[in-house]
């Protein structure tokens, strides 16, 4: 299976937790590894929560599809640009100073939101939040491995698979309702969201530090894809199913809500952000349903069902079915689940805790780098050749990556010894 482990990573002695600051008192490390879960989820809320505002925003500031997209693209940029210059520093500083530091951007990225008035001000707020949803990434990754309980060896991979999706489902839906029947369509959100951050914040105080400081913090912040050579093979074994899976998410989390509105007509705000959940709570709950399969059969049956479901929206949306093109969301979003359940528990599995942040961070900028640069072109595309036609190209597409993710999970198995079938959790 690509996430078995090397001799080093077994043999690694686990993260010493510092010696907390007189007079601060500490989460045990259950409540912390719970907490980190939560500020996780939050944070992947907090990045979705646009995307049924976007058709909103449209409409009032009169902009294009392809600058739809580009304001999607800008949050990535910036998480893309601090997943390459801050993924190692919590491997250097400590997870907590990190994490801390996220919180606070992430609330100023939700002050910007609330002043927003125009294209311009949505646009810096996007990036400011992409920055900090990129630093708070590999350091959650990493810290939930840090603090995962001997008993379930691989739960912080199985947290670390399923709650970007959950969270991105429940920021979708939780903002189309409040679009929809509250007050303040564009800020109300907003302001609830920086609350949460407010306790977010107030948690990890609290947390445990899990990552002996240790020199280079200032050399780590060279931006760099760095991936350990006794990683590199399994890392590049998952390449084509996060590509596949992540260019899906994209499609759904940038144009989803305007495939609603304009091949299907359904206007209603929570029509919009429940596109988005039909797609990421299916992975969510896949992910948690799948952690004791073997990585190999998860890693089949999340490319199968990427490709099957695909090709049914495809359908629903040629033949204007709302039937097919709900099921095949809900067929995909299980495929993306098994795949991020997969890929993800054998990257926090295979890394010693030094090497834990930069493999995340090579990881989550393959990831968003395919989450965000096919949504671009889609948005360049509808502006030219419309709605409809790019939905199809780009369904069919991310279909096509699919069955080579399928097809290379096979060929791998094929060179992989049968030793390689040890589960998820």
């Amino acid at each position: 299976m690509p996430g078995s482990a090397p001799p080093q990573s077994k043999t690694s002695p686990p993260a010493v937790d510092a010696p907390p600051a007189r007079g601060r008192r500490e989460l045990g490390r259950p409540a912390a590894f719970a907490a980190l879960a939560v500020v996780f989820v939050l944070f992947m809320a907090a990045s979705s929560a646009p995307s049924p505002l976007y058709v909103v925003y449209q409409q009032e500031w009169h902009f294009s599809a392809t600058t739809l997209t580009t304001v999607f693209a800008v949050y990535v940029l910036g998480m893309i640009a601090a997943l390459l210059v801050l993924g190692a520093l919590s491997d250097h500083l400590g997870r907590r100073p990190v994490l801390l530091s996220a919180i606070a951007l992430e609330a100023a990225s939700m002050v910007l939101f609330l002043t927003a008035d125009g294209i311009a001000p949505l646009m810096v707020a996007r990036l400011v939040q992409g920055i900090a949803t990129g630093a708070a990434m590999t350091a959650l990754g990493a810290a939930l491995a840090d603090l995962n309980p001997a008993h379930a060896p691989h739960r912080a991979g199985v947290v670390t698979g399923a709650a970007p999706t959950f969270g991105l489902g429940l920021g979708a839906l939780g903002c189309g309702f409040l679009v929809q029947y509250g007050p303040h369509p564009t800020r109300l959100v907003y302001a609830l969201l920086l609350a949460g951050l407010v306790v977010a914040g107030a948690l990890l105080l609290a947390l445990p530090e899990t990552s002996v400081r240790r020199p280079g913090a200032a050399r780590s912040l060279q931006p760099r894809l760095k991936v350990a050579t006794h990683l590199r093979a399994d890392l590049l074994g998952l390449v084509p199913i996060l590509v596949a899976s992540w260019a899906l998410g994209g499609l759904y989390l940038s144009l989803g809500p305007s495939v609603a509105a304009g091949l299907f007509g359904l206007s209603n705000h929570v029509v919009g952000g429940l596109v988005v959940t039909l797609l990421t709570v299916p992975a969510s709950l896949t992910a948690l349903a799948l952690r004791g399969w073997p990585v190999a059969r998860t890693l089949a049956l999340g490319a199968s069902l990427l490709l099957a479901g695909t090709a049914v929206a495809l359908f629903g949306v040629e033949d204007h079915s709302l039937t097919l093109a709900a099921l095949g969301t809900v067929i995909a979003g299980i495929g993306f689940g098994a795949s991020a359940l997969a890929s993800f528990g054998t990257l926090a599995r295979i890394a010693a805790p030094a090497e834990r942040g930069e493999l995340l961070s090579v990881a989550f900028v393959i990831s968003y780098v395919s989450f965000s640069v096919p949504a671009v072109i889609a948005g360049i595309a509808v502006t030219h050749t419309g709605l409809h036609e790019t939905s199809v190209v780009y369904a069919a597409t991310v279909a096509f990556l699919a069955a080579l993710a399928l097809i290379a999970q096979w060929l791998r198995s094929q060179r992989t010894p049968a030793r390689r079938t040890c589960p998820q959790a």
